[in-house]
């Protein structure tokens, strides 16, 4: 089996982000096309909204463009925050991206923890849980292809997607509760942290309901990575992106939040410790890959400079792919 390789962005850049915003933006995409003839498994875009650093509020629409420069790659978005968006309007969207992407395109749906951007959003925080239930029943009737009646109207999604929504559709979350609402929505599971309690939940609740065709997805403990010449040189010139992408999800933290990507650092040493980002060189890439199966490149973390992701691109197809173990 082919390693998965994730190519991952969410353009939230430090203050000390030498690239602007449109050069950020412009070379994300490039990064995109290029991954597509590399053997990079899937293309990720996160949202968030409301957020000073620039954190990716339109993923749908780096989806698109993604998949109008692309054939081969997947594209992920992860994880949609369904609660904020008319679920119609999300359904078209998603419908001409499996038409676009001929079948390439899949996202996890989350809850977001963040009150700012519901209330920037004008969504109902209080009620988050439901409002997430009533969307996504309406998403799937949509994606399913058949009218329905929506806000005292007769509604039909045309074009309608080519795959059926299971196919299209995660769930996300970190509860007992969302685990039991994927089973309900019968959709695969995606929790942003490996715990076996939660596939517990999953498993039991699919079982109850009578759906035998469930599935979790675990993040398999992912590092933020990019590859360089000399891990030591890059922790010293360049682990401040990290840093501040570290903390600034800190910032963020939600009494209800768990997820692996969540840091306990507050030092550049703590972090490189910590182990949930990493500079690692070609030989230790080729290893980690080889050993676990998977690697997510974050070329752009933290507002990186443009040209260090690219040369950490560069140092992956050139010195790591020819070290990978075939099947």
């Amino acid at each position: 089996m082919s390693p998965l390789v994730v190519l991952q962005f969410d353009m939230r850049a430090s203050p000390a982000a030498p690239d602007t915003a449109g050069e950020r933006y412009r070379a994300c995409l490039d990064m995109v096309r290029w991954a597509d003839s590399r053997p990079v498994s899937v293309v990720g875009f996160s949202e968030h909204h409301n957020a000073e650093d620039g954190f990716l509020s339109a993923p749908l629409m780096m989806a698109m463009a993604a998949a109008s420069l692309t054939r081969r790659v997947a594209i992920n978005v992860s994880a949609l925050l369904l609660p904020l968006h008319d679920p119609l309007r999300v359904a078209e969207d998603i419908a001409v991206l499996d038409l676009v992407s001929g079948g390439r395109f899949t996202t996890t749906l989350g809850l977001g923890y963040r009150e700012a951007e519901y209330r920037a959003l004008g969504a109902d925080w209080q009620g988050r849980g439901r409002v997430f239930d009533e969307k996504l029943t309406v998403l799937l009737q949509a994606l399913g292809g058949e009218a329905f009646d929506y806000r005292g109207t007769r509604v039909q999604l045309n074009p309608a997607p080519a795959r059926p929504p299971q196919a299209l559709l995660c769930v996300g979350g970190n509860s007992p509760a969302a685990a039991r609402r994927a089973a309900r929505f019968g959709l695969m599971f995606a929790p942003p942290i490996d715990d076996a309690a939660l596939q517990a939940v999953y498993d039991s609740e699919c079982e109850r309901l009578g759906f035998d065709s469930g599935m979790v997805i675990f993040p398999n403990e992912p590092a933020l990575t990019l590859i360089v010449e000399d891990p030591d040189r890059a922790w010293a010139e360049y682990g401040q992106y990290f840093l501040y992408d570290a903390l600034a999800y800190r910032r963020w933290r939600h009494a209800s939040r768990r997820a692996y990507a969540e840091s306990g650092a507050d030092s550049l040493q703590a972090l490189r410790e910590e182990g949930k980002y990493a500079f690692l060189s070609p030989e230790q890439a080729a290893g980690k890959i080889n050993r676990k199966g998977s690697i997510n490149l974050a070329p752009l973390c933290g507002g990186m400079p443009v040209a260090v992701g690219w040369r950490s691109l560069e140092l992956f197809a050139e010195q790591v792919v020819p070290l990978l173990e075939q099947d």
